[in-house]
């Protein structure tokens, strides 16, 4: 196959994935909005999960492949792949999208909300850090990640209970409306799944005329990628003045990619889900460091910070330019 086929083909990828997203992440909010569940719960679990879904696909079908390849290099590249797909775009998500959300938007958060929600998010990123200190992610840790993932739908649950509307506030049930938007549900769920299994399938053969190893383009042209859905409901919520849903997508999206994605890749993979030198050296330092700089002031302020946007921009850029000067495009 033409390698400008891999690049069309990749790019009708990501145009899958913005516009499937823009469809999912639109009628799952809908759907929840009418059960008058508040809009930061709503973007820290439907929505979230929605948008993650193409982290997911791309992880688990790279993984899945990794496990049908056997004890190869070809297969070690798709086990990089899926996990600097996660690991980038927990980066990408903060680093860049919630960056671009504080710069534009005043966001205030409740720390009865936010506090649960940030230090499972934190112990999630130590957690995969730790756990993969052997070079591959360990049971152990696998079993600690599925934890705080119930831990954090437990804790949504509890929140949705306490803190649902009053009916008259919700929007009202039109049975037609309802309709469309399951239908938009259905039709974004799968060009998510289409557009992921296009990234899967053309990112490696790029990476490899780019002399790009699967690693470094894991963590940034496929996860940036698999980001744009929670980029589309960052912009979008700009635009509307929803900062609660914006805040809430990207918080529960980045738990959602570290404590279900990456044990459900690990579970296909058989146990074999390895991280190289560059995920240990560079990705998950970067990774922390940027989820504290989003998470800890706004624990004690209450509130985001234009510096964080900032710092978090730079920190992300940092990240980058030591990745690509590391040699390893050479």
């Amino acid at each position: 196959m033409s390698i400008w086929l891999h690049f069309l083909l990749f790019a009708v990828g990501i145009v899958l994935i913005v516009k499937g997203g823009d469809f999912f992440v639109d009628s799952a909010s809908y759907i929840a909005e009418i059960s008058g569940i508040p809009k930061f719960i709503v973007g820290a679990t439907i929505v979230s999960l929605a948008t993650t879904m193409p982290e997911m696909l791309v992880s688990v079908m790279a993984s899945i492949q990794g496990a049908r390849l056997g004890d190869t290099v070809e297969a070690a590249g798709k086990y990089s792949m899926a996990v600097g797909n996660a690991i980038g775009s927990v980066t990408a998500n903060t680093g860049i999208i919630l960056s671009i959300a504080v710069l534009f938007m005043t966001i205030a958060v409740t720390r009865k909300k936010y506090l649960v929600k940030s230090l499972l998010l934190i112990a999630a990123v130590t957690t995969v850090w730790l756990g993969c200190l052997s070079g591959k992610l360990s049971i152990v840790a696998s079993i600690i990640l599925l934890i705080v993932f119930a831990i954090f739908v437990a804790e949504n649950i509890k929140s949705a209970k306490d803190d649902l509307s009053d009916s008259s506030d919700r929007p009202k049930f039109v049975k037609k409306d309802f309709a469309i938007k399951l239908i938009l549900f259905a039709a974004g769920a799968v060009m998510l799944v289409i557009g992921s299994d296009l990234l899967v399938d053309h990112g490696t053969p790029i990476a490899q005329f780019l002399k790009v190893p699967d690693g470094i383009i894991a963590v940034t042209m496929i996860a940036i990628g698999t980001s744009l859905p929670e980029l589309v409901t960052t912009v979008t919520a700009i635009i509307k003045k929803q900062s609660s849903l914006s805040a809430g997508n990207i918080i529960g999206a980045n738990i959602i990619d570290l404590t279900l994605i990456l044990p459900l890749s690990s579970l296909v993979s058989g146990g074999k889900l390895t991280i190289d030198s560059q995920g240990l050296a560079y990705d998950m330092p970067a990774c922390l460091i940027i989820t504290l700089i989003a998470m800890l002031p706004t624990i004690i302020t209450e509130k985001f910070h234009k510096w964080q946007g900032v710092l978090m921009l730079i920190a992300y850029c940092a990240y980058l330019y030591l990745i690509i000067s590391s040699g390893k495009l050479a």
